[in-house]
């Protein structure tokens, strides 16, 4: 087993670097796509991740497929049905000190006002922390999501969730982390619903380029949304690069590559600190394998490999 990282640099769902691994079960509902395809999926890429040295992976928010749609009973039962295969590929990620991670669509939004979706919303979490569970990972293996919508209301919007947020099952509030946006709540909102709830912050970068109401930098903001996790747990955060110019009021396009002058004084400012770093790249693991080049040329290589 490798011995555990101090920091991990990751990336999301796609694989790139290697021709023929699936993320999860694409195949439409009338081909009965299965929670045990995805995660014999899954095992492959594990096995890269270990052979390249990559030790963190957000997994594909499909992996059970249709298993929250109301009209698809049989679609259901996923979980129990794969629960041999989840254990399985759960140790691989144990032996393989994978840090692991789900993140749902833009469309599952914990504060709104539609009761249909959050009825949906709050499926998909748990379905997310049943899948967790049931790779026998620990709390540290995180849900991300986002705020929500403002509804013509941000105080009402913000204090909805907070009041949601308290009404979801342990298992999903052990699990289910914030993230600040590029349109509508920049770090101050999501700083201020962890005072409410205690739930933590994962930071993004970008996101705080194109949006930041406030007046702290990205060094600063970052170390306020550290501080909002369990000392026992190794806090998250999100890097991307821009597509272009930054815009503003609008979401940021992801750049093929992470810009090494974006990153590398960004982690310099941070180097006393403890955290994982999920890279959001249009290039996904070969992103991560050229940011590996840029920071052993910094000499900050040794925080991560």
């Amino acid at each position: 087993m490798p011995e555990t990282r101090r920091n991990r640099i990751g990336f999301a769902v796609k694989v790139v670097g290697r021709i023929g691994l699936c993320s999860h079960d694409t195949r439409r509902w009338q081909s009965q796509p299965h929670l045990r395809v995805s995660l014999d999926y899954l095992e492959q890429i594990f096995r890269y991740l270990n052979d390249i040295d990559v030790r963190m992976y957000r997994m594909a928010s499909d992996l059970a497929p249709y298993i929250t749609k109301s009209d698809l009973p049989d679609q259901h039962r996923q979980i129990d049905e794969a629960r041999d295969e989840l254990a399985r590929v759960g140790a691989l990620a144990r032996e393989f000190d994978l840090r692991l991670s789900l993140h749902p669509s833009q469309y599952i939004v914990l504060n709104t006002p539609v009761e249909r979706v959050l009825d949906t919303s709050i499926r998909t979490f748990q379905s997310h922390a049943d899948i967790l569970d049931g790779m026998g990972l620990g709390p540290e293996h995180k849900i991300i999501t986002h705020v929500g919508g403002v509804y013509n209301d941000r105080p009402s919007a913000l204090a909805r969730f907070a009041q949601r947020y308290e009404q979801l099952s342990d298992s999903i509030r052990a699990r289910l982390i914030l993230e600040n946006d590029d349109r509508l709540f920049p770090v101050d909102d999501v700083l201020w619903l962890h005072d409410q709830t205690g739930i933590p912050v994962v930071f993004d970068w970008l996101h705080h380029q194109v949006l930041n109401t406030g007046t702290l930098t990205p060094a600063e903001a970052a170390l306020r949304c550290l501080d909002t996790w369990p000392a026992e747990q190794r806090p998250k955060m999100h890097f991307s690069s821009v597509a272009g110019s930054i815009p503003k009021g609008k979401a940021a396009p992801h750049a093929e590559y992470i810009d090494s002058a974006d990153i590398i004084p960004f982690l310099s400012a941070l180097r006393d600190e403890t955290f994982d770093v999920m890279l959001e790249a249009k290039m996904k693991d070969l992103a991560v394998l050229k940011v590996r080049e840029a920071l052993t040329e910094a000499g900050l290589a040794d925080r991560f490999w």
